[in-house]
């Protein structure tokens, strides 16, 4: 029997996902194959990448709570930050660094995931596969202007009732709705 081999991957962008576990179906394919060969034959075989996200929180004037949408890059829809696993990061301090990245946010998120959601990645070259994205709550401590990805994405500000309308996901419609739902239940 064949073991899984273990590989690691970095994308144009100098991200790497860390010491991807490959099954011994990928094993057989030649040294050469790039990683969305590799992404693509594993979708076949019901296999999903991972990613993080943040969910970033903060408090109004008036004590309301609000999270951060911001729209993809390509398809401008709208969503949270979330990104590649970052080798030597924790999932919680990846969500922390996406947030930054993305939409210029400065905060801590929480070591426990809130949850996850499913989407269709399109990777380069335009290949489509699904994603899990672990969700961390991040709490906000500062907002900048000028960050990364500043000149490619829109941000907004909204109740979470209110960001779960504008999302296609479910699942992610869903974690907003739960986030809404918990903050009532805290507000006296």
């Amino acid at each position: 029997m064949r073991r899984p081999l273990t590989v690691q991957t970095q994308f144009s962008c100098g991200k790497f996902i860390a010491d991807h576990r490959i099954p011994p179906y990928f094993i057989a394919m030649s040294q050469k194959s790039s990683m969305r060969a590799l992404v693509h034959r594993g979708v076949q075989h019901g296999d999903k990448i991972k990613q993080y996200g943040a969910l970033c929180v903060r408090a109004t004037s008036v004590g309301t709570l609000e999270v951060l949408l911001i729209t993809t890059r390509q398809t401008k829809r709208w969503t949270i930050p979330k990104g590649w696993p970052i080798k030597g990061l924790e999932p919680h301090k990846v969500a922390e660094q996406e947030a930054w990245e993305e939409a210029g946010v400065i905060g801590r998120a929480k070591k426990r995931a809130f949850g996850s959601f499913t989407y269709t990645k399109r990777l380069a070259g335009g290949a489509l596969t699904p994603a899990l994205v672990e969700v961390h709550v991040l709490d906000v401590g500062r907002c900048r202007r000028r960050f990364p990805e500043w000149n490619e994405r829109t941000l907004l500000w909204l109740p979470p009732a209110e960001a779960a309308r504008l999302i296609a996901e479910f699942e992610l419609q869903r974690i907003l709705r739960q986030l809404q739902n918990m903050s009532r239940r805290a507000s006296p």
